[in-house]
């Protein structure tokens, strides 16, 4: 009992330390793969359209299973789901980069598993995000906990520098093939790193019967939602963010052919600009773990975050150069930080810890469930429109900026960042 108070009166104790470097070396494999996969189907295909299907195929899954994972990580081991989360994920991406050495002129056999990999990374995403998050504050002191989501998305922003920075020049250097087994073992490493964590949770009782199981889950499955729905301003903060990603989407999914079609840049120069926001990220992180706010003051930094935010994003379809764009998406990400960590860190504090996992993958599914038709209708709409991406980026940048003045002013989604649950 001793040893366990002692452990988690720290920040940096051996449980956090052990997930932190964990997610940050598969993160650092995740984003070499995510640009050799996007490059690769660019180059081999010339198709928005199947990169648009790749994307939605991963975040499709999140959004129909995101509450069953969530209450999953309430009905079991939130540790044992994170190690076998990373284990399934590491044996699907490790198949991938074997099949494109052994076969590489077999571009649709590679194609197939491609997209069977993307479905299953976000299946198994739909367990392993709630469960992380959720997880959070039984390993680190409460009013540790800001810090704690700071530096973990600190982690994964800066392996997001070193990975997407690099990872175009070793697409060049390497090919696709290399990248996607680096990714691979990364996430088995991870895997192998959690195996030595612990993280206290009380687990409810559970019934032998598999009727009562299933009765009980879904009665729970419920809970959560009627508990997220029942609260007007969190509901509101899960619709605002579930529209922002639907347009946010598009300017994600088309950012290799901006780079390469309009800013007339090399495939390094897409990693740059990644790597510029995943730097921009990583200061906000940093800024909104160091410096605590509460009250009006967090809501009046979230919403003014949020208005700054979409007028830099609309302003990426004027942008001509590249370096321009790199400025562009560094402050965009400075603002994405601040914007992130503090709503999570409202929604970890608000919530019970037996109820905190269904309302992160519910969190999931809501900010997610536009998401990937988004993804889908881009790529087809980039094709039909000739690929004239300033023309879609200055669409989508619009839209933003407008959702975001008229929610600014409704006063349950101020109230809500400022004091979370206790109004």
């Amino acid at each position: 009992m001793t040893d366990r108070m002692t452990q988690t009166s720290r920040l940096w104790n051996r449980n956090f330390f052990l997930l932190w470097q964990g997610q940050f070396v598969s993160q650092l494999g995740s984003q070499a793969f995510v640009i050799a996969i996007m490059f690769w189907i660019k180059h081999t295909t010339g198709s928005a359209s199947l990169m648009g299907m790749m994307m939605m195929l991963s975040m499709l899954p999140a959004v129909i299973l995101g509450p069953i994972g969530g209450t999953f990580a309430d009905h079991y081991s939130r540790r044992k789901i994170i190690i076998y989360s990373d284990v399934l994920s590491g044996t699907f991406v490790l198949v991938l980069a074997f099949l494109m050495f052994l076969a590489p002129g077999n571009t649709q056999l590679i194609l197939v598993w491609l997209f069977l990999v993307s479905l299953f990374w976000g299946i198994i995403r739909s367990f392993f995000n709630p469960a992380i998050t959720a997880a959070i504050p039984d390993i680190v002191p409460v009013d540790k906990v800001a810090g704690a989501n700071s530096l973990l998305q600190s982690s994964v922003q800066i392996s997001t520098f070193i990975g997407q920075g690099m990872g175009g020049f070793f697409f060049m250097l390497l090919g696709a093939p290399v990248l996607i087994l680096i990714d691979g073992i990364t996430y088995l490493f991870s895997a192998l790193s959690e195996t030595f964590i612990t993280i206290p949770q009380t687990l409810p009782e559970k019934s032998n019967r598999l009727k009562e199981k299933l009765i009980q889950f879904r009665k729970d499955t419920m809970a959560g939602f009627k508990f997220a729905w029942g609260n007007k301003g969190m509901r509101l903060v899960f619709l605002m963010i579930t529209v922002l990603h639907f347009f946010i989407m598009p300017i994600t999914l088309l950012l290799p052919f901006y780079v390469e079609d309009f800013l007339m840049a090399t495939p390094a120069w897409y990693g740059y600009i990644l790597s510029a926001f995943g730097f921009g990220s990583l200061i906000g992180y940093l800024i909104a773990g160091t410096i605590k706010v509460s009250g009006e003051r967090r809501s009046f930094i979230v919403v003014g975050a949020m208005i700054a935010g979409t007028v830099l994003l609309a302003s990426l379809s004027l942008v001509t150069k590249a370096i321009i764009a790199l400025l562009v998406l560094l402050l965009f990400g400075v603002l994405n930080g601040i914007i992130n960590i503090n709503i999570i860190t409202v929604l970890q504090t608000s919530i019970a810890g037996d109820m905190r996992g269904r309302i992160f993958g519910l969190f999931t599914t809501l900010t997610s469930g536009l998401s990937p038709i988004a993804m889908g209708l881009a790529g087809v709409i980039a094709d039909l429109m000739g690929q004239n991406i300033p023309l879609i980026y200055g669409i989508c940048g619009v839209t933003l900026i407008l959702l975001t003045l008229v929610t600014s002013f409704l006063r349950p989604f101020r109230r809500f960042l400022a004091h979370g649950l206790s109004t």
